[in-house]
């Protein structure tokens, strides 16, 4: 693995803080929560909920500042539709763009936090992971620390957590609780859909560093898009779905400033979601043949469809891997009129 020195970084004279950063689009969601078809629970320890799906519809408009918030507020988030068919099918697309790749996706919108008290079960994504370290690891690798009096994680869940919870995040993070921001939304609703496919960028970042031990500091620009997933049932059912759409439908833009003894068209070759063994088949049917342990699946599927390298230090441009529509009708059960 690439150990790198622990580092601060600065926008102009201001220490970069995902937290801080992010809070600037939790108050806007806040302001306009009726027009954004959520709702805001104070909790009696002074804690803050976003509800983004559970008791409420959401919208595309929260699904999009849902998924800016879970990248720390260092991306540009985007959703529209794609202008003619894409490879036969035609659904809506999260675009996502960051010019701080690592930080971003692996600092923050990295699924890294089960967060388990009492209960209550949600995996934990957002910007406080950088606040308690969670996982130490990535950080360590990355190169980065937050140190924001605020904590904000993004819980997919479909339920809503309480004091308890919020009491437990404040801990590990180190903050007080009524600083803690909550935002929450199950895997089969509209917002939980479309920031699973935001995370087609960071799939790539995360199969660069945890599988191909690739120092993602060099990635100094990254861009991608993916389909977003109909509602098609359950949480258990969407889990499914979202993911195919990102290792079936993703397409991803890495801008990596090499070294001498990096190998980039290696990198390319073996990035994509096709390079694994367990590749062929919808999530679900994968999640199946491996008795429902996550663990028995090959880490390297988790990637994007396709991937596109430019290195900018020798000029060149890789492209590796395919969009699988058929795959992705399989996985929503298409129906053809």
């Amino acid at each position: 693995m690439y150990i790198k020195k622990l580092y601060t970084c600065f926008i102009g004279d201001k220490m970069l803080s995902v937290n801080k950063k992010a809070l600037e689009i939790v108050n806007r969601m806040i302001k306009n929560k009726e027009e954004l078809n959520i709702d805001v629970i104070k909790l009696e320890n002074g804690a803050t909920v976003l509800d983004c799906g559970v008791n409420v519809p959401g919208s595309w408009g929260a699904g999009k500042l849902y998924t800016k918030v879970c990248l720390g507020g260092l991306a540009h988030v985007g959703i529209s539709l794609s202008p003619c068919e894409f490879n036969g099918i035609n659904l809506p697309f999260v675009k996502v763009k960051t010019s701080h790749p690592a930080i971003a996706t692996l600092g923050a919108q990295k699924a890294g936090w089960a967060v388990k008290v009492g209960k209550y079960f949600a995996m934990g994504s957002g910007p406080a992971r950088a606040l308690a370290k969670k996982p130490k690891k990535t950080y360590e690798e990355i190169g980065y620390e937050d140190n924001a009096d605020v904590a904000i994680l993004c819980l997919e869940a479909s339920k809503l957590p309480n004091e308890e919870v919020a009491d437990y995040v404040a801990k590990e993070c180190g903050v007080e609780p009524e600083n803690v921001y909550l935002l929450v939304a199950p895997t089969a609703s509209l917002v939980g859909s479309i920031q699973i496919s935001g995370r087609v960028v960071e799939n790539g970042t995360y199969k660069m560093l945890e599988v191909l031990e690739f120092d993602v500091n060099k990635v100094k620009y990254a861009a991608g898009l993916a389909p977003i997933a109909p509602i098609i049932g359950d949480d258990f059912a969407m889990m499914g779905a979202t993911n195919d759409m990102v290792l079936y439908g993703g397409i991803t833009y890495y801008y990596i400033k090499s070294d001498e003894n990096d190998d980039i068209e290696r990198l390319c070759k073996a990035l994509p979601s096709c390079s694994s063994k367990d590749y062929g088949k919808p999530f679900m049917e994968v999640f199946k043949a491996a008795d429902y342990d996550f663990y028995k699946i090959d880490k390297g599927m988790f990637a994007p469809a396709v991937v596109v390298i430019n290195d900018i230090t020798t000029g060149k441009v890789y492209k590796a891997g395919k969009v699988n529509a058929e795959v992705i009708k399989k996985s929503l059960g298409w129906i053809e009129l």
